[in-house]
């Protein structure tokens, strides 16, 4: 996997949440002039801005819930038409921020079930995750966002089918949510060879 194909680096020196929030816009120029505006109009932490593929810029962003939403009115305000995606989560579950720090690793062994749900844009594949992993006892595997998938993003966890199965439903309604949803499977007892490279 290339360099470029990970997800972005969230900052060392900072927690995630419990609430963070997320601008996506289709120019990275406008994107840093976002950035900069909305980080001295709140009191806000930048966990990571950056590109993302296919020329989108991505910022995630973490703070109080007001501060949040003043810096997400103030970026959409000047995004304007750039703006491609955006959320607030007042109370992100933890499995996000341990699956966005996360660059490799394999899987030993069987799984029960496997959930992959598929989005349009990064916003709506972290709020799908957040969502099903609400809604039922399951273990997020991975949440990949745009980068080395054209600018897509997906999520894959898993569980007891009837689990995944039930948080597939609550990622299914997020996602549809946004109108983002572009693919979503449940399989049941995957083959073992698959799962090693999951």
């Amino acid at each position: 996997m290339k360099s470029n194909d990970h997800n972005p680096s969230l900052r060392d020196d900072t927690v995630v949440g419990p609430a963070i929030a997320l601008l996506e816009l289709s120019s990275v120029a406008r994107g840093m002039e976002v950035a900069s505006a909305i980080l001295w109009e709140a009191d806000i932490e930048l966990l990571f801005a950056t590109p993302v593929q296919p020329g989108k810029y991505v910022m995630l962003l973490s703070g109080t819930v007001e501060d949040l939403r003043s810096a997400l009115a103030r970026g959409a305000e000047m995004a304007a038409g750039d703006l491609i995606d955006q959320f607030l989560i007042p109370q992100v579950h933890s499995q996000v921020e341990q699956a966005l720090r996360r660059q490799d690793g394999e899987i030993q062994g069987a799984i029960d079930a496997l959930g992959v749900l598929e989005t349009g844009t990064v916003a709506s594949a972290i709020l799908a995750a957040d969502a099903a992993l609400k809604a039922a006892t399951v273990d997020l595997l991975e949440l990949r966002i745009a980068n080395g998938l054209g600018g897509k993003s997906y999520v894959s966890w898993t569980g007891e089918v009837s689990d995944v199965r039930s948080s597939m439903m609550a990622g299914i309604s997020e996602a549809e949510r946004t109108g983002q949803l572009l693919r979503q499977v449940v399989v049941p007892s995957p083959h073992p060879s698959l799962v090693r490279f999951l």
